[in-house]
This record gives structure tokens, sequence and C-alpha cells, in this order.
């Protein structure tokens, strides 16, 4: 019997974790101390608009019983665009306007929310906005990690250019290093596109991050999404 009992124990031990919820496999930003933003690269730059109607931010967070995703929209933004090339630029992200993606009502969407909003994680009324500012863009060398490790769903499949910026986030401000697929095309306008992940601690967000609550256990490692269109 008890060895029985073992048997069955290492079995559902084995199918727990075989099924625990992971981050999805992404490219992740290289997160920095901020870093100061370059004046003379933007200089005789040409300044489009971000459309903020079309531009999303997205976001995946993880347990180990289940995951979430949502989007924050923009407040506002814009990119410097020099040489048929973007050289800097920065965006506003609305945290009030966050929303969760895979639930309905019935399903506690709106519980959620609020607990986000909430002083555990986001605390926007005292922190109702975060920023994007460009320091640098560099053309992307692709990495020898082959990208059939990672979730396609989740990550760039043709990057070009090799973003670096301060994000500004509940009142903490970090560099951050990402790959992303920047199109400019000839009236001016721009596509930018980013698929990475960050660990949310490093903006003291940190609520759930201890393993050692078991389901209750919140991923610190969040995947994030740029999808930003501009024009003059």
């Amino acid at each position: 019997m008890n060895f029985l009992k073992t048997i069955l124990l290492g079995t559902a031990v084995a199918f727990s974790v075989s099924n625990c919820t992971q981050a999805p496999k992404s490219d992740k930003a290289e997160t920095t101390d901020a870093k100061k933003v370059d004046e003379k690269t933007s200089a005789d730059a040409q300044e489009v608009s971000v459309n903020t109607k079309t531009s999303v931010v997205t976001w995946v967070g993880t347990k180990p019983t289940d995951k979430h995703d949502g989007t924050f929209q923009l407040k506002d933004g814009k990119l410097s665009v020099k040489d048929g090339s973007v050289v800097g630029g920065s965006f506003t992200i609305d945290i009030n306007s966050l929303e969760v993606k895979d639930l309905t009502p019935e399903k506690g969407k709106a519980k959620l929310e609020g607990h986000l909003k909430d002083t555990d994680f986001f605390e926007t009324k005292k922190f109702p906005t975060a920023t994007f500012e460009i320091t640098s863009v560099k053309k992307y060398s692709k990495s020898k990690k082959a990208d059939d490790e990672k979730d396609k769903k989740y990550t760039l499949a043709d990057p070009n250019s090799l973003v670096t910026g301060n994000l500004e986030l509940k009142g903490v401000t970090k560099s951050i290093t990402f790959p992303a697929k920047i199109t400019v095309d000839k009236d001016g306008s721009v596509k930018a596109e980013a698929k990475f992940n960050i660990e949310r601690t490093d903006w003291k967000l940190s609520y759930g991050a201890d393993k050692s609550l078991g389901d209750k256990f919140i991923n610190p490692t969040v995947h994030i999404g740029f999808d930003i269109n501009a024009k003059k």
C-alpha cells in the first residue's frame, strides 16, 4: 500500500509539474540602470506622431495553474525619423486603460482588472501612466540561440533593430534592450513591433513573486508586446 501511494504521489507531482503554466519563451530584455538620451542623435530628425487608436501594448502574465493576457492603450507618443530610420522617440502608456482580454464579465474580468490596478500591482491612482523613451536604435544581429526554442507566437520572426530605451513604471526607471522590427515607408509612416520578457520585480511589482506561495505564486517574468504605428 505504501508503495502504491508513493507511485500515485509521484505521478501526481509529475503531472502537476508538466502542466505548470510557464511564461512565454521569448527574447529576454536586457535590463540595466536608466541611460541618458543622446539628443545629438535626433538632431534634424523628423517627428511623426504615434497613432494612439491603432497602437497598443500587450502583456501576458502567468501562474502555476493559469495565465492571463491583456492590453494597455497609449495616451500619446512620437518617433524621430532620420535618413529613413527611427533614431529616437517616446510614448506614454495609459495604465488605467488596462484590460484583461481572456476573461468575460461572467468569469471575473472586472475583478482581475480591479486587482491589477490596485495597490498590489500597478497602483494606478498614484501612477496612472508609464513612459518609454528610446535612447538608441542599432542594427540587430541574430542570436546564436535557436529560434525553435522560443514560442513563435511570442517571438518576432525577423527583427531588424535592437532598441534600447528607458521604461518608467510605478516611479521606477530602468533601461531595457530588446529586438524589434521597424519599418519606415516612403511616405514617412512607421510601424514598430517588439515581443520580449521582463522581470516585473525590477519595477517594484513584487506581489505574489515568492515561489513558496505554491499555487498562489505569480511568475515575475511578464511578456510584453509593442505594436506601434506612427505617421506625419
